[in-house]
């Protein structure tokens, strides 16, 4: 749980970061979905310092899924949004609400009932059908971004948001679905290429959704879309369970439920 909560600190802060230099990158010709635009962040510290600590955030994400329930990461890196609005109010000039500071407390109370109530990940390793499923789901993410990327506003935000979130939770399930590390395994594992393209598909879009948009209403969706498929893939095809069940639907509930909060009365960005 630790790991997984230094997961969310560390992309919460990123994507502040990651926002700064997509907003100063110049914008593409077009309304959708820029590919150059990594291109051109690329180029920039303080994107790169967020890849950096996106890097670092993953790595603590590996550990703390090989030992939890996803349903139970999903939640912790949920708290994400919490470290995004409250950096974005350093570096987005923005001031959190009392609504936002509850949201906070809301999110922190419902991690500590799951992080009381989660049992031992789930012993199944999913069948040839939930990886090919889990690969379909990675290649529609770019379908749902190339429809998101010409929408406006705040809409257009927590769309490519919510994609990206898809993204990433391809890349949670995906993890748990690699029982074998050896390279003839990875080639033959369709879970590996679902990791690949789900991951690269997500931080496309969340760029993308940063450049232009909300930073709050795009971390909403991308809360969303990284932990409710997720946590139901872990419980009902892969095992996860709890030690006392009603107490992690209610800390899974609180967290969730406060991160759309502070999207709901927060505004890190502009529309």
């Amino acid at each position: 749980m630790l790991c997984a909560l230094g997961s969310a600190v560390c992309f919460g802060t990123a994507s502040v970061l990651q926002a700064v230099a997509a907003r100063a990158s110049a914008p593409g010709t077009g309304s959708g979905v820029d590919p150059m635009l990594l291109w051109r962040v690329l180029r920039q510290w303080r994107y790169l310092t967020g890849l950096a600590l996106d890097a670092l955030g993953f790595a603590l994400e590996l550990v703390a899924l090989r030992s939890l329930p996803i349903y139970a990461v999903g939640a912790a890196l949920a708290a994400s949004l919490a470290v995004t609005a409250v950096a974005a109010s350093r570096l987005l000039h923005t001031r959190l609400s009392g609504m936002e500071w509850a949201s906070v407390c809301v999110v922190c109370g419902g991690l500590a009932l799951l992080g009381l109530a989660s049992g031992a990940e789930g012993d199944r390793t999913g069948g040839t059908a939930l990886r090919f499923g889990v690969l379909a789901v990675a290649a529609g993410v770019l379908l749902l971004g190339a429809a998101a990327g010409r929408l406006r506003g705040r809409p257009r935000a927590a769309a490519l948001g919510l994609g990206a979130g898809i993204g990433f939770g391809v890349v949670e399930v995906a993890v748990r679905l690699l029982d074998d590390f050896s390279p003839g395994a990875l080639l033959t594992n369709p879970a590996a290429y679902a990791l690949l393209l789900g991951g690269g598909a997500a931080f496309l879009l969340l760029t993308s959704a940063l450049q232009r948009g909300s930073v709050t209403a795009a971390t909403a969706g991308l809360v969303l879309g990284e932990t409710l498929g997720p946590a139901v893939v872990g419980v009902v095809w892969l095992g996860d369970r709890t030690r006392v069940a009603p107490l992690a639907v209610l800390g899974f509930g609180l967290a969730v439920v406060g991160a759309l909060g502070l999207a709901r009365f927060g505004e890190a960005g502009v529309d």
